[in-house]
């Protein structure tokens, strides 16, 4: 299942630096993970400093 980032995002970017495959992009408000190309390594996750990547 896919990683999903919920509505503490900060837009700080840190997460899209650590994706090795690309999987998140700026949104209209905030960092999205595109579910098609994330591959659950959870490396997003670690980075965030607010804690808002979850497996969703």
């Amino acid at each position: 299942m896919a990683y999903v980032i919920n509505d503490s995002c900060i837009s700080c970017g840190s997460c899209a630096g650590q994706c090795p495959v690309s999987a998140i992009s700026q949104g209209e408000s905030q960092f999205e993970i595109d579910p098609n190309t994330c591959i659950d390594c959870g490396s997003c996750a670690g980075q965030c400093p607010v804690g808002a990547i979850s497996q969703g």
